[in-house]
């Protein structure tokens, strides 16, 4: 062998899947996975309501969908293998706005992976499904649920949603509770709901194809120093997380501290715990 293809790369995987499906492909972490998950399925259907850029190549397929619209969604699962569903407000907002793109949209979607005979979603929930626990009362994924706003709710609500067509018609679902994903983390808070990107993407590959997963719920936290969630959940799926948040404790350290009161200081759900009403 001469030296030249001993130094080559290995040639990537075989995808996994035929046709894997892609909901909010639009958002930050939509545009992040758009990228990362492209390996796994002979094509990646990607979605959402806003404008999304052109398909790179014939393994891409771009469809804009509304949530809401039941017809939509059904058409919209029809000949895919699985659902990776990121779709929905990922803010809080006003009930209505909110029931629209993240209650409907999860029944929608469940009803159209029943339609169709999906049998894995891993379904983006958020870590404000027990957002007004303390920050000094650690939990795990069985503690009773307390959402801090209507957009926890929502979160909440999908998480039954999950629960129940596994039990009624087998299709399993991993359930990932997503603390804060993004480049670095951004404040003192984020130190230890950091979710570095390259987590998030083992931690949703594994969730693809981790065998017999059930309803599985898990958060989808790094490897930060102090953490709220007990994650051995996650072990299931053998994820084990390579970043910490330590990295960048100096850089947020040096901002200004945050008052004693402040919903960031007190609840693991932050300032979503104070946000609204939008009267």
């Amino acid at each position: 062998m001469s030296s030249d293809s001993a130094s080559s790369p290995p040639p990537p995987p075989s995808p996994r899947l035929g046709r894997l499906l892609l909901t909010g492909a639009a958002g930050g972490l939509g545009k992040v996975l758009r990228e990362r998950l492209r390996p796994l399925a002979r094509v990646l259907r990607v979605s959402d309501i806003a404008e999304l850029a052109p398909a790179a190549d014939a393994s891409e397929e771009v469809v804009r969908c509304d949530l809401a619209d039941k017809a939509a969604v059904d058409a919209l699962v029809a000949g895919c293998d699985a659902v990776v569903h990121l779709g929905g407000v990922s803010i809080e907002r006003p009930f209505e706005e909110v029931l629209e793109a993240n209650i409907k949209g999860a029944f929608h979607l469940y009803e159209a992976a029943r339609r169709h005979g999906l049998k894995r979603v891993v379904f983006a929930s958020s870590n404000h499904v027990s957002g007004f626990y303390k920050q000094t009362e650690p939990i795990d994924a069985h503690a009773l649920r307390r959402p801090d706003g209507y957009y926890g709710l929502s979160k909440s609500f999908g998480e039954d949603v999950a629960q129940f067509y596994f039990d009624r018609w087998g299709i399993e679902t991993v359930s990932i509770r997503i603390g804060s994903s993004f480049p670095e983390p951004l404040n003192r808070r984020m130190l230890s709901t950091w979710l570095s990107y390259r987590d998030l993407t083992t931690l949703i590959e594994k969730s693809l194809f981790t065998p017999s997963v059930g309803h599985l719920v898990v958060y989808g936290v790094s490897a930060n120093r102090d953490v709220w969630w007990d994650n051995r959940a996650a072990e299931r799926l053998g994820f084990v997380a390579q970043d910490s948040s330590e990295a960048f404790r100096a850089k947020v350290e040096a901002q200004p501290p945050v008052a004693p009161d402040d919903p960031n200081a007190i609840y693991q759900g932050g300032a979503f715990t104070a946000q609204g009403p939008f009267d």
